[in-house]
């Protein structure tokens, strides 16, 4: 009932939920102590509403978001509670008494402090704010100073109002104690701190703590690119759930000959980019980024058809790309958008095959075979289950932007395939990895995703219990915590190198300073790899082989999660695609209910699958192409010749293809430009032996007067 809870209210804990009710019960209880009035009841529930306030900050809660929009933010909270203690204060008799109205004047005081420090820090902050954000690039020549530290700007309102603590607890005591000189040194301890506050904020706005003007950062820019010279540019536009559609093409860049160069669109995009040592620009302003010189640019990759690919499509030296985020039977995957390309790039011949089959407008001739260099960490199925206990990963996609129901099973079948993955007669162990989106459209999506964790982790408490394997959970016991012990000991490495968590954050470096110090860093960049290889398999080793499991976030990352499994359950996908790399069995659901002769001559992906209906009854069929061996996997030949038309063939290695492609791609782009130059050279010769060639005038039409 309290998981239950926790999710409808959208909080991260149990104690978040807690801190939530002591809000909403905290006030009332302030008034009605006001009211009566009782000053220890008072005290008593003024210091909850501000511990639990404190706590939701700290957490960062949902919560904090959803109070501000029902008008009850944070100055709101605070101004709701200095009211109530002067209201406590009349009501105790006290409204003649120069304790009440100096106590008035200084909370009045307190809070015309709260709009200079409100605008110092909002000015600061948007001093600091850079034209556009950088990893990897050297931003010597620019001078940008150090930002402010943290703990002046990070959750600033909080803090500056938080400062009314001494006023109240001074004035409480003061009443409580009838010493009214302590009410006065309450009151005078606020307002000495909010102006200290305010003093130290003001030398951050000299013209020595700002950083640099739009125009000598962009020059600066400007300059370190006419230096490196780019050739390649992976470039991309998104929202912050679809990081991973740029992460999953940074190791494919760093391995490209030439010289590299990461173009991105949002801010938000920035922190969540995987390590990387390919340079990279965040450019937000279509503004600049079209006055940004790419001359040298010759080829440009995009991972998502999005609108603000125009901004680079306009730039007609260099040749543009449309590489995707994925193989599949998406309609994105044949996406008319994709006519604006000078080529398209699939893995295999089944994408070639689908633009025809489509006929949206993509000539054959600009397809481009170059097989998928990211599968390369998919390791391929030994035939026989790694545990005791068959893996089963549940990885369905999200709701698309229409209602289609063939777009996922999770609105139709998800809770029928977990429930029989979790009741099926022969133990099976359930990872269930849904997509980021998933939810984020459709709220029935949302709910049934929350039903199938509530599944999950039911499953898995139950089976924490289960006598069957209580002997393998004793024996396995020092292992695992040995496996925690290294996930913490490499959580806190990663902490300390910025990559994660608390450890990311702490350094106190705002947007531009990061950009200033983000230096390349092979060193770096080689130890994280290595830190995220050990965190991977540290992970599965620190829970048992029969236990089930909800995996969300980056880590551990969808093929870690491949190589785990056995088999696996999906809808139409990327996801679908790259699993047949591995060659394990996999089953797909056919949520439209097309049939299945219908669903495989729609959808080339599932043509080697167990065809799962709405009812998820044919899971068994999977279940023995698991375990039973080849003689009971009847579709192992099918998968390999679908691997190879789906994904291209082994050898030579996809990431071989891919660069030769961009060789190939960028050989064509020179090519034109030299003959663009050679003919504009041509013409602007002619125009100077003869200018009438060329003059209005000459020819006898009024430049004026339209055609």
């Amino acid at each position: 009932m309290i998981s239950t809870a926790i999710r409808l209210a959208r909080v991260g804990s149990g104690s978040e939920l807690a801190a939530a009710a002591v809000i909403g019960l905290g006030y009332p209880c302030v008034m009605l102590a006001a009211l009566i009035p009782n000053l220890w009841f008072f005290a008593a529930a003024v210091a909850a509403t501000y511990l639990a306030d404190r706590h939701l900050h700290r957490r960062g809660s949902y919560l904090i978001n959803r109070l501000g929009k029902v008008r009850a933010g944070l100055s709101i909270r605070f101004l709701v509670r200095q009211l109530l203690l002067i209201l406590l204060l009349a009501r105790m008799q006290l409204a003649e008494q120069t304790i009440f109205y100096v106590t008035i004047a200084a909370l009045l005081l307190f809070y015309a402090l709260q709009a200079p420090h409100g605008a110092l820090v909002t000015l600061i902050r948007l001093r600091r704010r850079m034209p556009v954000v950088t990893r990897n690039i050297d931003l010597g020549m620019l001078d940008i100073p150090s930002a402010p530290p943290k703990r002046l700007l990070n959750r600033s309102a909080e803090k500056m109002l938080h400062l009314d603590v001494f006023a109240v607890a001074g004035v409480l005591i003061a009443v409580q104690s009838g010493e009214y000189a302590v009410g006065y040194a309450g009151l005078a301890l606020t307002l000495v701190l909010a102006v200290a506050y305010v003093a130290v904020l003001l030398p951050y706005l000299r013209r020595g703590r700002r950083v640099p003007p739009v125009d000598t950062v962009l020059e600066g820019v400007d300059g370190w690119l006419r230096d490196y010279r780019p050739t390649t540019v992976l470039y991309f536009s998104g929202s912050r759930e679809s990081a991973y559609q740029v992460n999953m093409w940074l190791d494919t860049m760093k391995q490209l000959d030439g010289r590299p160069l990461i173009v991105l669109r949002e801010r938000h995009i920035v922190p969540q980019l995987g390590p990387t040592s390919v340079p990279v620009i965040c450019v937000p302003s279509a503004t600049h980024l079209m006055n940004m010189d790419l001359s040298t640019v010759r080829v440009a990759l995009y991972a998502a058809n999005v609108g603000k690919n125009i901004h680079m499509l306009r730039v007609p030296t260099m040749k543009h790309v449309f590489i995707g985020h994925g193989d599949s039977d998406k309609v994105a995957s044949i996406n008319p958008f994709s006519k604006v390309y000078d080529e398209v790039w699939s893995a295999g011949r089944a994408g070639r095959d689908r633009y025809a089959l489509a006929d949206v407008g993509v000539r054959d001739e600009d397809i481009v075979e170059v097989g998928r260099p990211q599968l390369a960490p998919i390791q391929p199925w030994s035939g026989t289950p790694k545990h005791p206990v068959p893996t089963v990963l549940y990885a369905p996609t999200w709701e698309g932007w229409d209602d289609n129901p063939g777009n996922t099973s999770i609105l139709l079948a998800g809770e029928n395939i977990v429930r029989r993955l979790l009741e099926a007669e022969q133990p099976v162990r359930v990872l269930y990895k849904p997509h980021p989106f998933t939810g984020t459209r459709s709220p029935q999506a949302k709910a049934v995703h929350a039903r199938i964790t509530a599944m999950v982790e039911e499953a898995a408490a139950a089976r924490a219990t289960d006598a069957r394997w209580a002997a393998d959970a004793a024996a396995l016991q020092a292992e695992q915590s040995a496996a925690k012990a290294e996930l913490d000991r490499i959580d806190a490495r990663l902490g300390e190198l910025g990559a994660k968590g608390k450890g990311a954050a702490k350094n106190g470096k705002d947007e531009a300073e990061i950009s200033r110090d983000a230096l390349a860093d092979p060193a770096r960049e080689a130890e994280l790899e290595q830190l995220r290889d050990e965190w991977n398999a540290a992970y599965w080793r620190s829970f048992g082989w029969w236990e089930h499991r909800v995996i969300s976030g980056a880590e551990p990352r969808l093929y870690d999660c491949f190589n785990e499994s056995d088999g696996m359950v999906s809808d139409i996908s990327s996801v679908v695609s790259d699993f047949i790399a591995s060659g394990k069995p996999y089953a797909v659901t056919d949520s439209a209910e097309l049939g299945v002769e219908e669903f495989k001559q729609q959808n080339t992906a599932v043509r080697a699958a167990v065809i799962l209906d709405n009812s998820a009854a044919q899971l068994g069929e999977l279940l023995a192409a698991i375990t039973g061996g080849e003689a009971a996997d009847p579709l192992a030949e099918a998968r390999r010749e679908l691997k190879a038309y789906l994904l291209g063939p082994d050898e030579p290695a996809s990431i071989v293809q891919f660069n030769d492609a961009v060789r190939t791609l960028a050989a064509k782009s020179e090519a034109r430009n030299l003959g663009v130059a050679q003919r504009t050279g041509a013409e602007a010769a002619a125009t100077a032996a003869d200018p009438s060639d060329s003059a209005p005038e000459a020819s006898g039409i009024d430049s004026t007067v339209p055609g």
